[in-house]
């Protein structure tokens, strides 16, 4: 599958790298340039490229958002995520690293709201980059696996965004909609920051 990843920090290359071991095609981008990208490059092998914010959202089948949720400049234009499945992997917090109050709404929902044409599933928001890294394992029992929660609102991009999970060695668990499910992913929720197995992670959500 072709991948576009908006944002080249701790999750976008940690994701980029382990989607291109998993045999996906990346195209990664980050607000300063393709030609910073240039080391990453490099190491993620032949399956990766970098690219303009606009042109890794063209080229991607699915489009990760891997930059700082309080910058919607960083994102790309909604018209070429339109219909697309969209990762949101961003979290609400401000410059000084307060978690930003949105009221009633969550994150995703404003993203959703900012891309209103894309199928977006909340998802990689809450797990250490550090832990997405060390803890891949495709070969694992599911039971064994480390989980990560997602929130959507439509069944197939759910399913879509579940394979990726399995593809790179995670067990993926529903939490719900964007508003229900995306308010227990936000950050200081009781899911957030902590690693679970699959039961673990079933009964946590259970409590949440």
């Amino acid at each position: 599958m072709k991948i576009g990843i908006i944002g080249a920090g701790n999750i976008g290359y940690t994701m980029a790298a382990l989607l291109t071991k998993a045999g996906h095609e990346i195209a990664i981008s980050n607000s300063r340039g393709p030609d910073s990208l240039n080391d990453i490059i490099d190491e993620l092998g032949p399956s990766a490229h970098a690219d303009t914010v606009d042109n890794a959202a063209a080229f991607g089948e699915v489009i990760l958002l891997a930059v700082p949720w309080r910058s919607p400049e960083a994102l790309p234009h909604p018209d070429l995520v339109a219909n697309k499945v969209v990762i949101d992997a961003m979290n609400p917090y401000s410059a000084d690293s307060q978690i930003i109050d949105l009221g009633l709404s969550t994150s995703s929902e404003e993203t959703a709201r900012r891309l209103p044409d894309a199928r977006i599933v909340k998802a990689f928001n809450t797990i250490w980059f550090k832990t997405l890294a060390q803890e891949s394992d495709p070969y694992k029992e599911d039971e064994t696996k480390l989980a990560i929660f997602i929130a959507g609102d439509e069944p197939g991009a759910k399913q879509t965004v579940s394979d990726l999970i399995r593809d790179i060695g995670f067990t993926p668990i529903d939490a719900g909609t964007l508003r229900e499910g995306g308010r227990k992913l936000q950050p200081g929720t009781s899911l957030y920051g902590k690693p679970f197995t699959q039961t673990e992670a079933q009964e946590a959500l259970q409590q949440a």
